[in-house]
């Protein structure tokens, strides 16, 4: 059911007004045609009042003429009018449009600063920053650290790899305990050794110091 006190839509409004714009265009075309027919007309009736010699009626006519020019030159004048009516109204209703959508859009902005607090959302950012850079840190360090075991490592493996090489060079074996004997291939240097006279605590200490 119609409500008279209802508060008419805008958008129907602007709708309706380019209805009627349209009609009275229309309608203002159609009487300019019409009026063309009769200018033509009145044109041959002239021409022919004027074959016949009637100035009297020629004049009359004229007049006619006239006046129904003026007539059709007020419907080009009419039909821009309207034109730039119904321009303006596009524009309008394109105002209302943005007027709604940025009316939405402030209306949206609201609702989210109700539900999402902007203070809180700062600070639950610059914790989440600050947690971020602390972990960061963290395996920045766990990394340096790491590294340097690796290098330690690397740096003892390869000094055992030295000591071994030294060793293999003077023909003993690496072991918890040295034999007495000299590995096969190294006479001499048993031979150097027996001519010093070293015991085998002797060697052992400086097997111990080459380790270290």
């Amino acid at each position: 059911m119609f409500n008279f006190w209802s508060k008419p839509d805008p958008k129907e409004e602007q709708k309706e007004a380019d209805r009627q714009l349209r009609k009275v265009g229309r309608d203002v075309e159609r009487e300019r045609r019409h009026l063309e027919r009769e200018e033509t007309k009145l044109e041959q009736e002239i021409k022919k009042l004027a074959k016949q010699g009637d100035k009297e009626g020629c004049k009359i006519l004229a007049k006619q003429l006239i006046a129904l020019r003026k007539q059709k030159q007020r419907t080009y004048t009419a039909n821009s009018k309207i034109q730039n009516i119904a321009f303006q109204n596009k524009n309008i209703s394109a105002n209302v449009k943005l007027a709604d959508a940025m009316s939405v859009a402030g209306k949206t902005m609201g609702d989210m600063n109700k539900i999402m607090n902007p203070e809180q959302i700062s600070a639950t950012i610059n914790a989440f920053s600050r947690e971020n850079m602390k972990m960061e840190m963290t395996d920045e360090m766990i990394n340096d650290s790491l590294d340097d075991m690796l290098t330690e490592s690397g740096d003892e493996e390869e000094s055992d790899n030295i000591v071994s090489q030294v060793l293999d060079e003077i023909g003993i074996e690496i072991s918890g305990k040295i034999a007495g004997a000299p590995l096969p291939g190294t006479d001499r240097i048993g031979e150097s050794s027996k001519s010093k006279g070293l015991t085998n605590e002797e060697i052992e200490a400086q097997l111990a110091q080459l380790r270290n």
